[in-house]
């Protein structure tokens, strides 16, 4: 097969593409990266553009054919997603098309039309259509500016969601070797980032790497009891917003849904399963606002483009960072804020484990394949435990420094876990426990032999005359199970089985019996009212009836025209709307998501609409307030580690900011402890000069940073607070 050899495409100055991104989206600036990836592309250079879900990585491949005047192919796996695409560009005057095994006869030659007249602008392919005799017969006898390549993880075995047939693009390569190659994921690691550029054959690539970081989302991770009340009760946070549940069987996803609908939820279920009509309807619905919640497998998200989903809760673990961040990624696509909680449970690790391993070895794959999903899935396992900043872990997953100390926006930076006072005695009660049953019982037995169950089980094996029965009765019981979780997730605890899973002894777990390890436990807080209060923040300025008026609209507009809502206009444009009041066809026109077409298409509809609201209300016009997310940076709520550490430089006591945060003092230690590390103010305040200097001498002479063998070198008269507040601070020094 002869190779089609094609110029080189023109140079834009920048002025060009910034005209036709105002004309035709209404966008007055680019996002980082964008316009290097646009230039890459216009001047016939491969590239690998990695930006995280809602980085605007779309706007790289719909620029250039414009600019350039000639087609550009999409290739993507998502053939659910490439109508509500091509609908949402020709919303906006764009020409765009799609070949996919879901066309009639009637698109299909309407498609062909469009490419042989000229036409066709951006032209969306799924892999299997790219690869076939059509494509390369008849398709290919059209110029070509560029490729882009989505979701372009899928051609690494190293990546979280391999496809075999993304390995066949690289005959794009011998194909077309003078159009740019764009590869385009939200997630990759350097590993797979190296893999796409080999498997795809990229020459020389423009590397672009976007920040991974996403400021507009919160993070969570919630111990999981109830999931489905607890998932109520989050989602009542989010009434009639877009919200997605993801669970990891099909049973459960079609329980979740039943109940939740049960509990007042517009809701449905999706996954594999059910027929690929029953799954066009259900996104069809979700995508027209008919639905405000959908549950789901993983199967969901990657073929939905609505941008407004302001919550996705896992009510259970998945089984990577990169599909955790995959997934979450769905939420606020818009730039606007929205929430992400886990609902973690240790036992959700052995059931992946069980899964991988049964897949692993039916589809008959090498034990380094084996080794490295279990390896992915500990770090998952890893991120969710508490004690560090969920934005920092997650960035630097990806190889990327988390530049701010406190994020404001996770649920360890928002002080949600509370240290539990005393967490070592406890450890030592629940592993003496384990000991005591034979080490032949899994968590839930143990439990209940701690609280004093009176079950036939532990009657029958003699265990309500332990020593350790009845021994935390005043526990929460719930609490107590999360604790044992925590020792399993520590390594203070092993588990061996998969059907029967049963809790035994390690070496760390005679450490902590023997009192040479200690251990700390976090019990989380249910006072979220903290930081909901941001989404107040991002409302000010807003008319929300206003803003509900306009949402009506778009949702009668979107079903007459059958079509996704947010191909109308997404909520980021209509809350701007509600907060300008634009009085002319030229006012909106400032307005950031209102282009030239959607001007002509939909002003007169909007103008009707604020001016009748406004007329009622006396209400001004053309207001031009400040940006939303500056008003959210000066008014956020100050997280309590950041309050802890204002007063402290005003030389509070322990017991003072404990008393003013509502925390207890055990929790303002470890806040005190941050506070040393990154401050040098002097420790006298809290901790006397003549004790610091105890530590220091003990610590030295030890060679050791651990706080037990020093703890035990000063007589057991020196709290472990005091000695990490001055270890940590040392610890500081010495780097």
């Amino acid at each position: 097969m002869n190779a089609i050899v094609q110029p080189a495409a023109r140079p834009s100055a920048e002025h060009d593409v910034m005209s036709h991104v105002r004309r035709t989206w209404g966008f007055d600036r680019l996002r980082p990266l964008q316009s290097e990836a646009i230039d890459a592309a216009l001047a016939g250079r491969d590239a690998l553009v990695v930006m995280p879900t809602g980085g605007g990585k779309s706007l790289c491949y719909q620029v250039p054919p414009l600019v350039s005047g000639r087609m550009s192919v999409v290739v993507s796996p998502l053939i659910s997603l490439m109508k509500d695409q091509v609908d949402a560009l020709r919303a906006c005057g764009y020409p765009a098309a799609a070949l996919n095994s879901a066309l009639s006869t009637n698109e299909r030659r309407e498609t062909e039309r469009q490419i042989a007249s000229g036409q066709c602008r951006l032209l969306f392919v799924s892999p299997e259509k790219l690869l076939s005799e059509f494509f390369s017969g008849w398709v290919a006898r059209f110029p070509i500016g560029h490729f882009a390549i989505d979701e372009a993880h899928c051609v690494s075995h190293w990546g979280h969601d391999f496809r075999p047939e993304y390995r066949q693009l690289r005959m794009i390569r011998d194909r077309f070797p003078s159009a740019a190659i764009h590869a385009f994921t939200a997630t990759a690691t350097r590993r797979v980032r190296d893999d796409i550029v080999t498997q795809l054959g990229l020459q020389d690539p423009n590397l672009l790497v976007g920040c991974f970081d996403r400021p507009n989302l919160t993070y969570r991770v919630i111990p999981r009891t109830r999931a489905v009340e607890q998932a109520d009760a989050i989602l009542r946070r989010h009434a009639k917003q877009a919200s997605i549940v993801y669970c990891m069987t099909r049973k459960e996803t079609d329980a979740t849904a039943a109940e939740l609908c049960a509990l007042g939820h517009r809701v449905a279920a999706y996954h594999a399963g059910m027929s690929a009509g029953d799954r066009r309807q259900v996104q069809d619905r979700f995508a027209s606002e008919a639905l405000d919640v959908v549950v789901a497998t993983v199967a969901f998200g990657m073929g939905i483009d609505r941008s407004d989903v302001r919550c996705v809760i896992h009510a259970s673990m998945p089984k990577s960072i990169e599909h955790y961040q995959q997934e979450t990624g769905r939420a606020g696509r818009d730039g606007l804020e929205a929430e992400c909680v886990l609902l973690y449970s240790a036992a959700d690790v052995l059931r992946w484990e069980g899964l991988m391993t049964r897949s692993a070895v039916e589809a008959g794959a090498p034990d380094s394949v084996i080794q490295h999903h279990v390896a992915l899935l500990k770090h998952m396992r890893d991120y969710c435990a508490p004690g560090r900043c969920r934005h920092r872990q997650l960035s630097e997953y990806f190889d990327q420094e988390y530049p701010r100390g406190n994020c404001g926006a996770c649920d360890i930076c928002l002080a949600e876990h509370e240290e539990v006072s005393g967490a070592t005695v406890l450890a030592q009660k629940i592993l003496s426990c384990v000991c005591r049953v034979g080490e032949r019982f899994g968590v839930r037995y143990v439990v209940d032999v701690l609280r004093g169950a009176n079950t036939a089980a532990i009657r029958r094996n003699g265990h309500d005359r332990l020593s350790t029965y009845a021994l935390l009765k005043t526990e929460d019981p719930q609490e107590l199970t999360q604790f044992a979780y925590q020792l399993l997730d520590q390594g203070m605890l092993s588990r061996v089985g998969e059907d029967k899973p049963v809790v035994r002894l390690n070496e760390a777990s005679w450490r902590v019996l023997r009192g040479q390890q200690e251990v700390r436990l976090w019990r989380s807080s249910s006072n979220l009212t903290r930081a909901s209060q941001d989404a107040g923040d991002a409302w000010a300025g807003i008319d929300p009836e206003l803003f509900e008026a306009l949402r009506d609209w778009r949702r009668e507009t979107a079903v007459r025209r059958a079509v996704p809502a947010f191909v109308i206009f997404g909520d980021a444009t209509l809350r701007e709307l509600a907060r300008r009041r634009p009085s002319s066809a030229a006012s909106l026109l400032q307005v950031s998501g209102i282009g030239e077409r959607k001007q002509r298409e939909f002003g007169e509809d909007l103008l009707r609409i604020i001016n009748a609201h406004c007329r009622e209300r006396g209400l001004t016009r053309d207001v031009r307030p400040e940006s939303p997310s500056g008003q959210s940076r000066r008014h956020r709520p100050r997280p309590l580690p950041e309050v802890a550490a204002s007063l402290f430089r005003k030389g509070w006591s322990v017991a003072r900011v404990a008393e003013e945060t509502g925390r207890a003092e055990s929790t303002v230690w470890g806040y005190l402890a941050e506070f040393a590390t990154r401050e040098d103010a002097p420790l006298n305040p809290w901790i006397a000069p003549g004790t610091v200097a105890r530590i220091e001498r003990e610590a030295d002479r030890l060679g050791d940073r651990r706080l037990k063998p020093i703890h035990e070198a000063l007589g057991g008269d020196v709290s472990y607070h005091e000695i990490r507040v001055v270890v940590g601070r040392r610890g500081r020094d010495s780097r």
